[in-house]
């Protein structure tokens, strides 16, 4: 697997990667998550743009699979990792993640944080295997929150969600 930064032409094809990442959550009955449009190309640019997008790609240099982040209460915030999934099972989604990590760490930033299904096995218990761990109400910041308030008002408390949050190695910048 090699991980580089997105390009303006992968963009289409996080858009597609992330269609064919939502068709699993059908089988679970979320069939509105399923159908969920992906971030638009707009958006997508945007990340990609500010170097907040990267993409896991095959032999072939296509993305397999991409990952986009903020910085949230003074940690790197997954906001989005996808896998297309004709190449699960290939550590793609966690190979993002530590990048992440490794990027966010030589920067100084102490932590990961993302949210996710509670209850879906490819959610919040794969990132519990990978190092996450729940948070509670009280420990979230304000950006959390905030991002806890979207998610509802978008219909996603449908189903239960949490904030989970992954610690980084003291590296900071050099």
């Amino acid at each position: 697997m090699r991980i580089r930064r997105a390009a303006a032409a992968d963009l289409p094809l996080l858009q597609h990667i992330e269609q064919a990442a939502g068709e699993p959550f059908r089988g679970l009955g979320m069939v509105e998550i399923a159908e969920d449009e992906p971030p638009a190309l707009d958006v997508l640019e945007c990340y990609r743009a500010a170097g907040r997008a990267w993409v896991a790609v095959g032999d072939d240099d296509r993305p397999l699979a991409y990952l986009i982040h903020d910085t949230v209460d003074g940690a790197a915030h997954v906001e989005q990792v996808s896998v297309h999934p004709a190449a699960a099972r290939r550590r793609l989604g966690s190979g993002l993640i530590d990048h992440l990590g490794e990027r966010a760490a030589a920067r100084g930033l102490d932590a990961l944080t993302l949210t996710t299904f509670a209850e879906v096995p490819w959610n919040a218990p794969y990132y519990a295997r990978i190092g996450f761990r729940v948070l509670a109400e009280s420990e979230l910041g304000e950006g959390l929150r905030e991002i806890r308030r979207a998610e509802k008002e978008h219909g996603l408390d449908r189903w239960p969600r949490v904030c989970m949050r992954r610690g980084l190695p003291a590296t900071g910048p050099r």
